[in-house]
């Protein structure tokens, strides 16, 4: 049995994803962060190191309906919104060490409706 927290076990696969993937100005990194009432979501341009577009369920005009799997779907579409008016439409989906399942699907099912491709 290891020692290792859930977060550091994250912080290990978040580490051996990030050796492989990276934004590059073409097809940008959507980076995503879970916490236990939130969900954050940017598009960072890695070869600059500069966030191109963020969105949160944290944001003042965010209005929150249902569930976290709800709001996730909703940051997803928001944060797809805002890349489309900033000329992105293909981009590399980072899950962050974080399990592809919940509230991480609803939100890259909400940026894919909103017409993002990954």
């Amino acid at each position: 049995m290891s020692n290792l927290s859930k977060n550091e076990k994250r912080l290990k696969r978040k580490i051996r994803i990030r050796k492989k993937l990276s934004g590059t100005t073409e097809r940008p990194r959507l980076c995503v962060f879970r916490s236990t009432k939130h969900i954050y979501a940017q598009i960072i341009d890695d070869t600059i190191g500069k966030t191109l577009v963020a969105a949160s369920s944290v944001e003042k005009d965010f209005v929150k309906t249902g569930d976290k799997k709800a709001c996730a779907n909703s940051v997803g579409k928001l944060v797809a919104k805002r890349a489309l008016e900033h000329g992105i439409k293909k981009i590399v989906f980072d899950r962050n060490g974080y399990i592809y399942h919940g509230r991480l699907t609803a939100l890259s099912e909400g940026a894919r409706e909103t017409g993002l491709e990954f």
